[in-house]
């Protein structure tokens, strides 16, 4: 894998940053459990079936346009046939009976589950607190802007379809993240050095040039 260190023409090197500034892995900063798991494809079966049921219901929603209660009815009842079928013919048979799955019935995996929601929100919402109090000017810059794009873009979708794309993103970007991480690490390093240098230059010729009332010093007893 070729390393990436270049120049421009102000001979300015490129630094070499993790994406958001991150330092640890990323299946560690989704939670490092089955949630992480899931969405790096590592448990491939579990990813595809989620990927593909919530890509039915979004079809049913939005393609058939079945209305939520109608189709929870129609699923229940399903649902109901198969495994009274199934029963029936476990019996006659003397095949064993369908069982809770496990990842239902299991206690500390849906505790594991909400846990890293849990843990994962209380991150975003300290990152949020921190870049919005300016602590990180050029980070703060960087985040309007996206929520603004965000904005613009949301305002072309209703709110089940913008539901299945940012899922499609937590299914599919992670993944492409950790596959090509060398690649999109230095083209992150690249924007933010040139959002730097514009905020710098913004800094420069705008925030130094606002008069400022003199700064009174503290009087110490």
């Amino acid at each position: 894998m070729p390393i990436y260190e270049s120049s421009e023409s102000d001979d300015e090197t490129i630094p070499r940053v993790k994406l958001f500034g991150r330092e640890r892995p990323m299946h560690a900063i989704l939670g490092g459990g089955k949630v992480a798991d899931v969405l790096l494809w590592r448990e491939r079966n579990l990813s595809a079936s989620l990927l593909i049921g919530v890509t039915a219901i979004w079809f049913l929603f939005e393609v058939v346009e079945y209305n939520f209660v109608t189709l929870l009815c129609h699923i229940s009842i399903t649902t109901m046939l198969v495994i009274f079928i199934w029963c029936m013919t476990a019996d006659y048979f003397g095949w064993t009976r369908p069982k809770i799955p496990e990842l239902l019935s299991n206690e500390h995996a849906f505790r594991e589950v909400v846990s890293a929601f849990h843990w994962r929100f209380n991150q975003f919402l300290s990152k949020f607190l921190h870049i919005a109090g300016g602590k990180e000017p050029v980070h703060f810059f960087l985040v309007i802007v996206s929520l603004y794009i965000i904005s613009v873009i949301g305002s072309y979708f209703d709110f089940v379809n913008l539901l299945f794309i940012g899922f499609l993103c937590m299914e599919t970007l992670p993944y492409l993240y950790t596959k090509y991480e060398n690649e999109v690490d230095y083209h992150a390093g690249k924007m933010t050095r040139r959002a730097s240098k514009l905020y710098r230059r913004f800094d420069s010729r705008v925030l130094n040039k606002i008069p400022r009332g003199p700064v009174k010093e503290k009087k110490h007893a």
